[in-house]
């Protein structure tokens, strides 16, 4: 696989479509920090690291609004191929400010607004809204 999170949100985004409630993928440290923080966002209701024979796995649990999705859209941004990087006065909402993107900085990884509110530019990984 060359862009486990491009495998990540096509599975979350994959899952949303078909309706089901819990998604499994392999265990990455950046796919964790990635979910950990669409949980906090209000994306994801868990995520769980479980082991499944030799492996470690990542549990997410869906979220859905009565029966809506919690998210619309995933967007991958930077890929492999192109990265795209951006400074923290050119970072800006998805959306009109309705969603938010997850940038990758030399303090980890946080949303958009908590890079601007530091200060901190990097590499933007994806958008969700």
């Amino acid at each position: 696989m060359t862009d486990p999170i491009a495998d990540m949100l096509t599975r979350i985004r994959n899952g949303y479509q078909a309706r089901i409630k819990v998604v499994k993928l392999p265990h990455s440290k950046i796919n964790q920090s990635i979910a950990k923080i669409m949980v906090k966002k209000g994306c994801l209701e868990e995520v769980k690291v479980a082991k499944e024979k030799k492996f470690k796995i990542l549990v997410l649990t869906l979220k859905y609004i009565g029966k809506r999705p919690a998210v619309n859209k995933i967007k991958r941004v930077s890929k492999p191929g192109l990265r795209v990087y951006c400074q923290s006065k050119k970072l800006k909402r998805p959306k009109l400010g309705i969603g938010f993107n997850i940038v990758s900085t030399s303090n980890g990884l946080m949303t958009g607004q908590e890079a601007k509110k530091k200060n901190l530019g990097g590499e933007v990984i994806c958008e969700i809204w």
